[in-house]
């Protein structure tokens, strides 16, 4: 047997294997990728032997905020915006509840979320709360949706048959207390409370325990329920919601207006929704309230003469009548000072009526470097033409005044020598065709021009040439 056979019927050693050249890897490559799946997937698994699965394994990834602290997490949270976070909530538990530590404002709707707790312990750190519409025993299926401007609520079909539905359906006072007294063990960083039907023993509860609340909104309160006011160390902004046509109906009188005063010596804000109270009332918070810069009396029951108080309010810096009837009946007109420092006059929805009414608000307030006229009804030529008691106006805002005309606004406005922000919108009797030469240079100096008072003659110039809104116009053609 010669050598050559012998090493030919041998077996190959592995080491002596020959090397598979580039061009058979390229095509046993190419071949294996235009192979079917399942060949694919069949080779790839002879290739890789299977390996058991361990029973400690999940499928799932692990979870590396389990390694980061709450605190850093929160701060992760925080980043998000707002309209995002409550699908984090949804993540697991944990995040739940960093979820319900980030929350500071609530508007509670269903008062046994805070009777059981649960309000406290899902919302630790709440300094906004709002429970009007919670005090109110409304049905929760009910199609039928009342809103006002205050609350809403909703009601089942029927039953809303009379105006004392609100009253007849809200919490009765005890259970208002306890709930309160339930929140302000929780939540003692309380900045903001809205609520409604409490009495002085549930404004005490609230302020032994939050020390820090700065806001106060009460709904259907009365002479007494203001004598747990004074218990606020640092309250500043004050809204007392006594009367509201077709809700409810309550009495805030001058007894109430000076109980305030006494309590509430560090007010800054104030706002009388339907009072009843009269000149002592509010001469008794000027003298108490150094601190008060703005005063809102809206939809008043005041009786007359209680304009004069007003000049005691010294630090007053802004005056808002909203939805007043009748400012004053029978204003004092041997006003002989103002309130030196008032900066802004506002008058939103008011009947601006009587003359006499309007010369005295005007004495008062001649100080005033901002006028505001919003819907006021009686605004005509003669009632504002006693706006040049106005020595010192920087700014006017003009806007449903349909009675106004352009020369009534140029007759008063150029005495004006100061004015430099002019805002005229949805004026009707204000036209740009009657726009004097005057009245023309002295909008060219102004810093800031708003002119839409004609809103309908603006858009009839911006349609002439497209035929549409004219009279007897034909927008079909016959074929």
């Amino acid at each position: 047997m010669s050598y050559r056979g012998k090493k030919e019927n041998s077996p190959v050693s592995p080491l002596k294997k020959r090397r598979a050249s580039w061009s058979e890897l390229w095509v046993n490559h190419h071949h294996l990728l235009t192979s079917s799946p399942l060949d694919f997937a069949a080779k790839f698994q002879s290739l890789t032997p299977p390996t058991p699965i361990s029973k400690s394994k999940t499928l799932l990834p692990p979870d590396f905020t389990l390694l980061l602290p709450d605190l850093i997490l929160i701060r992760i949270i925080e980043k998000i915006p707002k309209s995002h976070r409550k699908n984090l909530s949804l993540v697991c538990k944990r995040w739940f509840k960093l979820h319900g530590r980030l929350v500071r404002s609530l508007r509670l709707s269903d008062w046994g979320f805070l009777a059981s707790g649960r309000l406290i312990s899902r919302f630790p750190n709440l300094d906004t709360v709002d429970l009007v519409s919670g005090c109110l025993i409304s049905p929760p299926n009910s199609g039928i949706l009342v809103n006002h401007r205050i609350v809403s609520f909703t009601v089942d079909v029927g039953s809303y048959q009379s105006w004392s539905f609100f009253e007849e359906n809200l919490l009765s006072v005890e259970v208002v207390d306890r709930g309160l007294k339930a929140l302000a063990g929780g939540c003692s960083n309380l900045r903001k409370l809205v609520v409604t039907n409490t009495s002085e023993l549930g404004l005490l509860n609230v302020a032994e325990e939050c020390s820090m609340l700065q806001e106060l909104e009460l709904h259907k309160c009365s002479d007494s329920v203001l004598l747990g006011i004074g218990a606020f160390e640092n309250l500043q902004i004050l809204r007392l919601v006594v009367n509201v046509d077709g809700l409810y109906h309550s009495l805030v009188s001058d007894i109430g207006l000076m109980i305030l005063a006494q309590g509430c010596k560090r007010l800054v804000k104030l706002e009388l929704v339907g009072c009843e109270g009269g000149f002592d009332g509010i001469k008794e918070i000027g003298e108490c309230c150094q601190m008060l810069e703005e005063l809102t009396v809206c939809d008043h029951k005041m009786e007359s003469g209680w304009l004069g108080g007003l000049r005691y309010c010294e630090n007053l810096k802004t005056l808002r009548l909203v939805s007043c009837k009748k400012i004053d009946n029978d204003p004092d007109e041997e006003l002989s000072c103002c309130c030196p420092a008032l900066e802004r006059l506002q008058l939103e929805k008011c009947q601006l009526r009587d003359k006499n009414t309007v010369k005295a608000l005007f004495k008062i307030c001649e100080a005033a470097r901002e006028i505001v006229f919003q819907d006021c009804w009686g605004l005509d030529d003669d009632i504002f033409s006693l706006a040049t008691a106005f020595g010192r106006v920087k700014l006017l805002y003009l806007e449903g005044c349909s009675l106004l005309t352009t020369s009534g606004l140029e007759s008063v406005i150029l005495h004006w020598h100061e004015l430099e922000h002019l805002k005229v919108v949805s004026c009707k009797n204000i036209k740009d065709s009657e726009v004097s030469p005057s009245l023309s240079a002295l909008f060219s100096a102004l810093v800031e021009l708003q002119w839409r008072p004609d809103t309908r003659s603006h858009l009839s110039s911006s349609l002439t040439e497209t035929g549409i809104g004219g009279k007897g116009g034909k927008f079909f053609k016959k074929t």
